[in-house]
């Protein structure tokens, strides 16, 4: 307000400048009531060129702050402007960000639950594969089983007859007592047979000792032992007894054919079913 009456109190400008007469009541006391006081109390009344000058730049100066206070309003409406749009902006990255965190989050999650299920999935399909397998394999198995179990059984059926065949018989009982003097190899051995088979066995036993003594260059006492004879249900067959009965050879058809079950076993497999390829070790 002192730079103000430092203008209202500056000299008058000449009378004749051409500046139109305002009325007494022109000062808009209304609007700037202490503004109209302050003018009257130091330039006196309305009407003077005093009087008129300082209105004219108090105007001037009004014009003056409105303009800056215009520019200034334009610049921090401007500032408010720019700030609400980098507010705007940050909160659309932030979104942005958040949004892929949770959207990677729930993918993360999916895609772990999904491999999960998967996996137990491939479990339980891995499991009921190995169970069909092994269901299929053990059927398979007892399907061969039961078939060697026919083979040998029919084999052992056949047994019963083939001692009808006297020829044939008297050589098979021959190799069989050769074999019994091999493994013993003593002077003395016993020879056990079915009562039915004496005949063959006695026929077979002078072949054996003739062979025997060709073979190793000497000889061997074998008797037929008539006091212990094999069974009557027996098959065929001969027992060969050394060391005073200690050591007994069962070389008889039934014992051949058990032998044969166990000890051949592997080879009739393969010639039936082929080799097994899951077989990694042999005997």
């Amino acid at each position: 307000m002192e730079g103000l009456m430092d203008v209202f109190e500056a000299p008058p400008r000449p009378t004749n400048s051409g500046l139109r007469q305002l009325p007494q009541n022109s000062f808009p006391a209304t609007i700037y009531p202490q503004a109209a006081q302050d003018v009257s109390r130091h330039v006196g009344r309305p009407g003077t060129l005093q009087f008129r000058y300082a209105i004219t730049t108090f105007r001037a100066y009004n014009a003056q702050v409105a303009s800056e206070l215009k520019k200034m309003t334009a610049f921090i409406n401007q500032e408010a402007l720019e700030k609400a749009r980098e507010i705007h902006i940050k909160a659309d990255e932030e979104f942005a960000i958040e949004k892929s965190k949770l959207v990677r989050q729930e993918t993360s999650t999916i895609d772990s639950t999904y491999a999960k299920k998967f996996k137990q999935a491939s479990m339980s399909q891995q499991i009921t594969r190995s169970t069909l397998a092994n269901k299929t394999r053990i059927k398979v198995l007892s399907a061969r089983q039961e078939l060697l179990d026919d083979l040998f059984e029919k084999a052992r059926e056949k047994l019963d007859g083939y001692s009808k065949d006297k020829g044939k018989y008297e050589g098979m009982c021959k190799g069989l007592i050769l074999q019994g003097l091999y493994a013993l190899n003593e002077d003395k051995v016993g020879v056990r047979a079915r009562k039915a088979d004496y005949d063959v066995v006695k026929k077979a036993i002078e072949g054996a000792k003739k062979e025997y003594k060709e073979k190793l260059g000497r000889d061997v006492e074998v008797e037929l032992d008539e006091k212990n004879p094999q069974p009557e249900g027996s098959p065929g067959g001969v027992s060969i007894v050394g060391t005073g009965g200690k050591i007994d050879i069962n070389n008889t058809l039934d014992e051949r054919l058990k032998l044969l079950e166990t000890d051949a076993l592997p080879m009739v497999r393969t010639t039936l079913f082929g080799k097994n390829e899951n077989r990694r070790f042999y005997d």
